[in-house]
């Protein structure tokens, strides 16, 4: 067995999970989320846990399991809590702002960067620099961080760019005059 997929999923109490065949429904105070499972793996939900199993018992089956109930997990975590991620601009004039359903970067180009925020995401801006990415999702918030990122990532030599608040840049030594 899977050590992660045979882990029973907790669900809390303000979490509806429902399986129609293979698909599979997770709804809570943060949103609504449905996934489909692989074809060699089911779910089977009583008494406030979720139960993922497998028929079969070779490697790409295993692979499956565990990565199901990652999954699953990942969605009954979102829907009750929420993911979050966090950005940080630098550099001098760099800085964001959120218009409606826009984030507006002003990352030293020629022109703004006008990104539009997805569904069920929520972007804030505190202090022009710090950004916020919140979202039940936690692949589509992480694949907005870094997009947002990629716009102007931080560089070696000034450290200038948009990173993440935990990430660490290590900085370059630049050319010395003889």
């Amino acid at each position: 067995m899977s050590r992660i997929g045979k882990q029973p999923i907790v669900i809390p109490p303000k979490v509806k999970v429902e399986v129609k065949g293979q698909e599979v429904r997770v709804e809570g105070p943060k949103g609504k989320l449905n996934w489909q499972l692989p074809r060699r793996t089911s779910i089977k939900v009583e008494n406030g846990k979720a139960i993922v199993s497998r028929t079969g018992d070779d490697s790409q089956a295993k692979a499956l399991h565990g990565l199901s109930r990652a999954l699953v997990n990942n969605m009954v975590r979102g829907v009750s809590e929420g993911f979050v991620k966090k950005l940080e601009i630098q550099g001098v004039g760099f800085k964001a702002a959120v218009q409606g359903r826009n984030v507006n970067l002003s990352l030293g180009y020629s022109h703004p960067i006008v990104y539009p925020i997805p569904e069920q995401i929520k972007v804030t801006v505190d202090d022009n620099t710090k950004l916020t990415v919140e979202g039940p999702d936690r692949q589509v918030v992480g694949q907005v961080a870094a997009e947002i990122r990629g716009f102007y990532p931080p560089e070696p030599y000034k450290g200038k760019g948009v990173r993440y608040t935990d990430e660490r840049v290590i900085r370059k030594e630049g050319k010395t005059v003889q």
